[in-house]
Order: C-alpha cells, then structure tokens, then sequence
C-alpha cells in the first residue's frame, strides 16, 4: 500500500501517520431563524424530510465520543454549524463541554469553533463562549446597505444592527471571532467598502471570505450529479449571473466580480494591514507560493476529510454535498472513522485531483488553485470538456494580479526576513494557524 492509497494519511505525507479529519456539525438541521436569500442550507429539511431537527443526547455523546476516539492528533477541533445552533440553547452547549471533559484524554486538547449569525448572542452566551474558548464564525457581509440586501428574517426585516452589535459583544468579552462574509453578486461590486468596514470597524481575529455560487438547480440535483449537455462554455452568457437560462442563480457572484473583488482587497492589504489584518485567502496564497500545503480545503490537491454530520447522526462527504447521493452513514450504526476512511469517501476526495479537465492540467497557476472546490465545477472548457470552475476566469486574474508580490514575499520569508518591503514596512508579518471555522 503506498502512502497515497493508505486509508490514515491519504492526500497527505505526514511523518508519522495521523488518523485526522473535521466534521461540521449540524445538531439542529437547517432550522434557522434568518431567510437569506442566498442559503445553501435552508432547503436541508425538506430535502431530507426533516421535521423539527434537533440532536437528541444519546447522538450527542455518541458523536463526541466516536469523534474523540477516531482521531489521534494533539488537537481535535468540534465545529458546531446549522440552520443557527445559538436556538438550541445554552444549557446545550453546557452538555457538549461536559461530555467532551468525559471522554477527552489527557494528552489530547479540545477546541471548539461556532459559526453563528449573531443574532440571538447576549452577555451569557459570551461569558460561556469566552470561558471555554470558542472561537465564533460571525457571518456579516459588510456594511448595513450590503448585509441587509440577502441576510433578512423570516419577516424579510434587516439584520445589521443586531449583527454589528454582536461583535461590539464579543469584542467586550474578549471572545476570538471571525468574520464569514459571502461575496455576492451585490457587495462584489463594493471591495473596498467591504473590506474597509470589516477590518477597520468590526475588527475580527480574522477575514473570511466566501464566493456565492449556486446552481439554478441546487435544491433538487446534487453536486456533479446533472446532466453535461446542461452544462455551458466557460465565457458564454449561460455561464454567468443574470441570464435567463444561466446556470446560476441571480444572487450568484460574477467570475470576474470575483476576481476583481480579491484584487481590490489584496492591494489595499499589501500597502497598509500585512501583519496587522489577517485574511483567510491570503494567508492561504502566502502558505501555496512557499510551497506548503494548502490551509483552505478548495486550493488543497484532494478534498474528502472533512464531512457533514446531520442532527440524527447521518454522515455526509461534504457540508456542501448534504444530498442523499453522498450518505456515508450514520454514527448511531457504524464509525464515523470507518465512514471517512472508507474507499467509498477517499475515491470521492481524490476525484477531485483525478477528475481535473486539461484546461486545468495545463493552467500555470495549478498549484495553487488545483481546480478550487469540486461544487462549484459547473462549466465546460473551450474543447467540451466536463469540470471547468465556474470562478476560473476571476482566480486566474487574482493569481496572475498578486504572483510577483508573493514570490517577494515567499522569498523574504524563506531568507528569513519580513514579509514587507523595508520601505513599507508597518508590522511582522506573523504566520497564523489555519482558520477552523467554515
């Protein structure tokens, strides 16, 4: 068996083999208490049949118990998603610190990661979330015109103030959060004004940014599961927002929006905030041009360790792949280790390196893109091929954009020095450890 096809370090060439992976769990299902126009989750319950979800606490201490126990690594992080987990209450999460205190060996340490949309955060929820060091995902997609344009309630009322307030509230209580911030087709247009409110205003521990992409069809047909006569050319009208047969929604971002979003940004973080402001793709692209692994699992070579677990156990290939196509099983019938180390989930995890078109094969920028995440492969080359990237066009001119400035800086890193020209320096750049939230 070679290093590549054994089932405990498969897609990586650790030193010593380590039993690792990362599930997003669900324990309330998609049950939410926002409607945002662009969720890629809200449809979960019908999809599934679920109705009123919520992990009972016999799936709970299965789930904490098997996922301690599957893993070997020093550090073994819990990421607790939804729907919007802060509705199941404290006493909930109370439960989850004490059973991980229950099966937790001494050697191991436990983190915790909640992706939360603010709303229902108060001052007990942050004395909790600050004592026991949660690191929160706070999803706010800039200032109060551009949050308030999808992120609504289920009365279509905005949310900004509540949100913004919320990270006044963890800012106080010294609570570590991130910003998830979705990149659409509206607040794309606005890179600076994002960016700007973000960094300079709510002051996050770190800056995520993720591009909206989703297929008209993504409600009923799973990830690469439709037909490729539906699919259309990269460049052609079909294969951007706004047309009436795209292959989008109307919310999705625009390729080249998207790459001139990640430029805009990248330039004004170049002058004025390396070392001070720390973005997720950027850290990612400084890691990639010094010849390290990736730290986002769409630029990594393979996919498949990290897995969606949904509030009655059930184990998916992906969180974004919570389709009945891609049900591993469920916790409560076998292992959660059994399930991710399967060949069943490591086909799925090197189909993505396996399944590359030639268009990508033959890009020079491969080595740090490496097709981006397989969902969002939507579109056709030029020859027909099946597996494009529906953002190829707006990576190529990210990458192409920052490749001189990150070969300097990989260079002075690798020398030793600083990150920063002398003649601009502001402050150290300082390598961080990979975000865990989504």
């Amino acid at each position: 068996m070679t290093q590549q096809d054994n089932p405990l370090t498969w897609g990586t060439e650790p030193a010593t083999p380590k039993r690792q992976f990362h599930a997003m769990v669900k324990p309330i299902g998609a049950t939410c208490n926002l409607d945002c126009t662009y969720c890629y989750y809200l449809h979960k319950n019908d999809l599934l049949g679920q109705k009123s979800p919520k992990m009972s606490d016999e799936v709970l201490e299965e789930h904490i118990k098997q996922y301690i126990e599957s893993q070997d690594g020093d550090e073994i992080v819990f990421s607790w998603q939804g729907g919007e987990p802060t509705l199941l209450g404290l006493d909930f999460f109370h439960k989850i610190v004490e059973l991980q205190d229950k099966y937790r060996p001494k050697h191991q340490r436990i983190e915790n990661d909640l992706q939360t949309n603010g709303v229902l955060l108060d001052d007990d929820w942050c004395r909790f979330l600050r004592k026991h060091k949660f690191l929160v995902g706070l999803s706010i997609d800039g200032p109060r015109e551009l949050h308030d344009r999808f992120r609504v309630t289920k009365d279509a009322k905005p949310t900004f103030d509540q949100v913004f307030a919320s990270a006044k509230l963890l800012r106080r209580h010294g609570v570590k959060f991130n910003t998830l911030s979705v990149i659409n087709r509206e607040n794309a247009k606005h890179p600076l004004e994002v960016y700007r409110f973000l960094s300079r205003e709510v002051h996050p521990d770190r800056l995520q940014f993720i591009p909206c992409v989703e297929p008209m069809i993504f409600e009923q047909v799973a990830p690469q599961q439709c037909d490729a006569y539906t699919l259309p050319i990269i460049g052609t009208k079909r294969a951007l927002p706004g047309a009436s047969d795209s292959i989008v929604t109307d919310w999705s971002i625009h390729p080249d929006d998207w790459g001139e979003f990640l430029c805009v940004i990248f330039d004004e973080w170049y002058k004025r905030d390396v070392g001070r402001v720390f973005v997720n793709i950027f850290e990612n692209c400084v890691a990639q041009w010094l010849g390290l692994d990736a730290q986002m699992c769409v630029f990594h070579e393979f996919c498949g360790k990290g897995v969606a677990i949904e509030h009655d156990g059930s184990v998916y290939s992906c969180d974004h792949y919570v389709y009945p196509e891609y049900r591993l099983g469920n916790i409560t019938e076998q292992s959660i280790g059994d399930m991710i180390f399967s060949r069943r989930q490591m086909d799925f995890g090197f189909a993505k390196r396996d399944a590359l078109t030639q268009w990508c094969r033959q890009c020079e920028y491969l080595f740090t893109c490496h097709g981006e995440c397989p969902k969002n492969r939507l579109l056709l080359s030029p020859d027909g091929e099946v597996g494009v990237n529906y953002l190829c066009s707006g990576f190529k001119k990210f990458f192409a954009h920052i490749d001189g400035r990150m070969r300097e800086m990989a260079a002075r890193i690798r020398g030793g020095g600083e990150a920063r020209p002398q003649a601009q320096k502001q402050h150290k750049f300082k390598r961080r450890k990979r975000p865990r939230s989504k």
